[in-house]
């Protein structure tokens, strides 16, 4: 009878000692590097905005853009302010003199920011990796098509 107990009783302590509880962010994956290259994965159509009565470009994403949809992701660009005070700014494939608002570029080579820690202020073309979950926007007209949310600057 003792042995059983004996059994019994290290059993339970061996079990106890061998579960360790696994960290809910273990398993989260590493960002995916992403290119500019690969986020041309995506054609244009004009499309009529009675809203605004103007004709502006559509995004149709490919499939290879989409599995990237809220995604983590990792990307250099340039940084481009649109608004200082409001903390807004884009990223961009190309630097100031040749990117999507200069009309040197299309659409996929910029989006939008939206920083996890305000306050930091940027240099125009201020060369940055940055990390963030993807969004992709094909219907709001005044975002990006491409939208990094929860971006910091990756080390």
């Amino acid at each position: 009878m003792k042995s059983v107990r004996l059994l019994i009783l290290l059993t339970i302590a061996v079990s106890s000692f061998s579960f360790t509880p696994t960290p809910i962010n273990v398993h989260l994956a590493a960002p995916v590097k992403v290119t500019w290259e690969m986020l041309r994965d995506v054609t244009f159509k004009k499309k009529w905005y009675p809203a605004e009565s103007i004709y502006m470009l559509h995004p149709t994403f490919g499939p290879g853009v989409q599995k990237l949809k809220n995604q983590q992701i990792t990307i250099t660009g340039y940084i481009l302010p649109v608004d200082l005070d409001a903390n807004l700014y884009v990223l961009s494939a190309f630097p100031f003199s040749a990117c999507f608002f200069c009309g040197g570029a299309g659409p996929e080579t910029v989006m939008t920011l939206n920083f996890k820690k305000k306050g930091r202020k940027f240099k125009t073309d201020e060369r940055l990796t940055l990390t963030g979950t993807l969004k992709l926007n094909s219907d709001d007209i005044y975002q990006m098509n491409y939208i990094m949310d929860g971006a910091e600057i990756t080390e």
